[in-house]
């Protein structure tokens, strides 16, 4: 009988296997990664992880939750020949291909994330503080606006309104168009739930993100 964990083995082997592969010095500038010996630097969320044939490894050198393990590894296989120049900010929705996702995100991110701190507008900024967090330098009529490295070259903002005697609370999280020339639509879905996971483990003073070790 098939495991989960057998799954994720064959699923991660598959993914480290078309990573050796790469020349990783086409795609050192490409990206904005560091490559250090055989090893490619990827900061996921301020947090460096280390890509290899050998595997990943987060900065406690433990191996990542799978997500993240796809995340890093199609980051790498996905990189685009031509630097992408379009940095409209657009929703999840607005990405291409996104249809199949659009409920998922909307539910497991957006209203994951305002259903959690609603009520809770400082731990928000708290949290996103801890999370490198900053201002994206534009206008916009929201109670909490901030932006974060995602990884390099896919930054994304989040925007959130408490609730109040009207309205629930509500939170919206927005990709630069050219996100979607980095990750394809799962990745950058799992991107939004990690930020919210990140969020979650920053407010209650957690650090670094979620791994799972593979027997």
């Amino acid at each position: 009988m098939t495991t989960k964990d057998s799954v994720f083995e064959k699923t991660y082997k598959d993914y480290i296997a078309q990573v050796a592969e790469i020349d990783l010095g086409s795609i050192k500038q490409k990206l904005g990664v560091e490559i250090e010996g055989d090893e490619t630097i990827i900061p996921l969320f301020g947090k460096p992880h280390k890509v290899s044939k050998s595997g990943i490894t987060d900065p406690s050198g433990k191996q990542p939750s799978l997500d993240i393990c796809v995340i890093c590894c199609k980051y790498l296989l996905l990189c685009p020949d031509i630097y992408p120049t379009e940095k409209e900010w657009v929703s999840f929705r607005g990405l291409k291909d996104s249809g199949p996702l659009t409920v998922y995100f909307a539910n497991d991110v957006e209203r994951a994330i305002s259903g959690y701190f609603a009520g809770r507008l400082n731990d928000m900024k708290e949290a996103c503080k801890r999370l490198g967090g900053y201002s994206p330098g534009m206008e916009v009529n929201y109670d909490l606006s901030m932006q974060f490295d995602a990884l390099p070259k896919v930054p994304v903002i989040l925007l959130f309104n408490d609730a109040d005697e009207e309205f629930p609370a509500k939170s919206s999280v927005l990709f630069e168009l050219r996100s979607e020339d980095y990750l394809d639509p799962e990745c950058l879905a799992m991107v939004g739930r990690l930020l919210f996971t990140c969020l979650k483990k920053a407010v209650n003073n957690k650090e670094g993100l979620p791994y799972v070790a593979i027997k």
